[in-house]
Parts: C-alpha cells; structure tokens; sequence
C-alpha cells in the first residue's frame, strides 16, 4: 500500500481517513516548521508514494530531487505559493490544495478585524489590562462606524465574497471591488461596483480587505504609493497572504497616521514582523490564525485526505491544482 509522508501534525480526522483505507503514513514529530535540511533527510528516508504538505513547507525541484517516488504532493492549504507548481507539471506530479473549507472563518476573522480596527477594541484591551484607566471620557478612544462607509475588496473570490455579504447584509456597507475579472453573482449577492482598477478602490473605500492569492503579480500589491492613495481614515485589512503588502511601508503610513489603522493576520515575513510594526497602536496583530477553528481544520484535513485517497484510488483528486 501507499505510504505518505506528512511534514506536519494535522487533525486526526484526516489522518484517520488515510489510515481506515490502508495507507501507511509516516508523520514529522517536530512541533514546528522542518528546516530545508530536515525535510530532505525526512523524504529521502524512504521511497514516499506521496507527501502531505504545509503552507509553510517551501516545495520545489530539490524537494521532488529528494523523494522521485512521490508523485503526488497534498497540500493542507487553499494557497499553493509555496509549492514551484511548474516544475511540479514538467515531472508529472500532481498538485492539490484544500479550497471551501474555509472560506466562512477566514471572512468571519477579516470582520472581527475590521470590528477591532475601526472600533479600536485592541487598544482598549491594552489600557484596561494596563491599570491606568482613569474612567470614562468623551473624547476617549473614537473609532469609526461601518454603517453607510464604503468596503473595498481586492479579489472577489469566496472569502472576499463572503466578507462583503456580511458587511452589506450585517452592517449595510457599500462595496466596491478590483478582480481581474467581474463576478457578476458577486454583485448580484452585494450589490457591489466593480472599478477596473486598485488605485480607485483605494481612494474611494473606507476599508480596504485583501483577498488575493500570492503570484508574482501581487507581490507588494500594496505598496507604499497605493499606501498613499488611501483615505486618511481608512483601514487596511489582510488575510491573504503577508508579501502581497509592503509591510515596511504599512508601518510607515501607521505611525504618520497617513492611514487610520490595519488588521493583519498575515505577514511579510513570517513569523518575524516588519521592525516597529508592533510598536503601532493603530494596528490590530493575529498570528495567522484566520482559519483556526475546529471545525476548519478538520475539514482541511478532511480535504488533504481525499485528495490522497482519490489519487491513490486511481481517480482525479477532488482539488486539483494541477
């Protein structure tokens, strides 16, 4: 029978899923991200059928060099940057990620932080804890509405779909959208405006949610000229992926106040932050942790499973990437 290598522990319910239909795993015992060094050594161990993979994992051709038996490399993640997809095709080996599952917690997160941003909840947690309250004041702490602003979003896929539907419909918010292409059902759901363009949906919106997939051409997305074309009460959101911003300019346009605050869940550089960022009171700081319900992880696992099971049952895996 197969054997599969897992880089990482995963929920139970996925490796119970492998293990009920006769695969063998072998699964990292290393609470954290192997090194280069440790994942070579673990896939060259033996001769894996396949690999169930992190986003954190970097996969490319030294990788598919180490284990030539894989054929097939499962990814527990909906982004699939992290794997060199093409020299993947030119080998012959198949691709998968673990899309859907997640889609309501990521855009429930990206609310609570658009809710802790504009309503500085993050900041009052701090002075509470701090013992310096000295009481209430009028002019303590002012955040901002949501009711009647503008939300703009940067890929109208499921997640940024599912965050404005919660913003019109909860919150009666405008939406407004850049994507490469027009989703007209997205409309339809939010009534939303589509500008051709991202300069003019930073100008015009109140917060701005990014929900694009990390390619060479959304590198630095947001960068430090765009940075300026937001309003100076505007709110930056992400939880995408951290290189689609230019995190030192984000700190920047925080600490000069150019922009009003930003929630970020996901960062350049990650897990080390841009210098001073932490330092902003203006931003709201989660450990990408987005996805990180019960629920979701276990139907990523549940995904990754059948994703193997299908390959290995001689049918074309459910999410295919390629």
């Amino acid at each position: 029978m197969p054997t599969i290598y897992v880089t990482r522990k995963i929920p139970d319910l996925g490796l119970a899923m492998l293990r009920e239909k006769g695969l063998t795993l072998d699964v990292s015992t290393k609470d954290g991200v192997l090194t280069k060094e440790e994942m070579l050594g673990a896939l060259s161990a033996k001769p894996y059928d396949g690999v169930l993979c992190l986003l954190t994992d970097m996969i490319n051709g030294e990788t598919f060099d180490a284990v030539p038996s894989a054929k097939i490399f499962a990814n527990y993640a909906v982004g699939f940057n992290n794997i060199d997809v093409a020299e993947a095709k030119k080998r012959g080996i198949t691709i998968t990620n673990t899309p859907g599952a997640l889609t309501n917690t990521v855009a429930e997160h990206a609310m609570a932080l658009i809710l802790s941003a504009t309503a500085r909840i993050a900041e009052g947690d701090r002075l509470m804890r701090s013992g310096t309250w000295g009481g209430w004041g009028p002019m303590q702490l002012l955040g901002s509405d949501l009711n009647g602003k503008t939300l703009g979003v940067l890929g109208a896929g499921r997640i940024g779909s599912r965050l404005a539907y919660h913003c019109q419909k909860g919150f009666d918010m405008n939406v407004i959208y850049y994507d490469v292409k027009r989703n007209e059902v997205f409309e339809k759901e939010t009534g939303a405006q589509f500008f051709a363009s991202v300069e003019e949906v930073l100008r015009q919106a109140d917060v701005v949610s990014i929900h694009v997939p990390l390619l060479d051409s959304t590198k630095h997305l947001i960068n430090a000229e765009r940075l300026k074309m937001m309003k100076p009460t505007a709110y930056l959101i992400n939880t995408s992926r951290g290189p689609v911003v230019d995190e030192a300019a984000l700190v920047e346009v925080l600490k000069s106040h150019t922009i009003a605050g930003a929630g970020l869940d996901v960062y350049e550089n990650e897990p080390k932050t841009a210098p001073g960022l932490t330092e902003c009171e203006n931003a709201v700081l989660t450990p990408h942790i987005a996805s990180a319900s019960v629920p979701t992880r276990d139907g990523m696992a549940k995904l990754a499973a059948e994703n193997l099971i299908a390959f290995f049952d001689g049918k074309t895996p459910p999410n295919i990437v390629q």
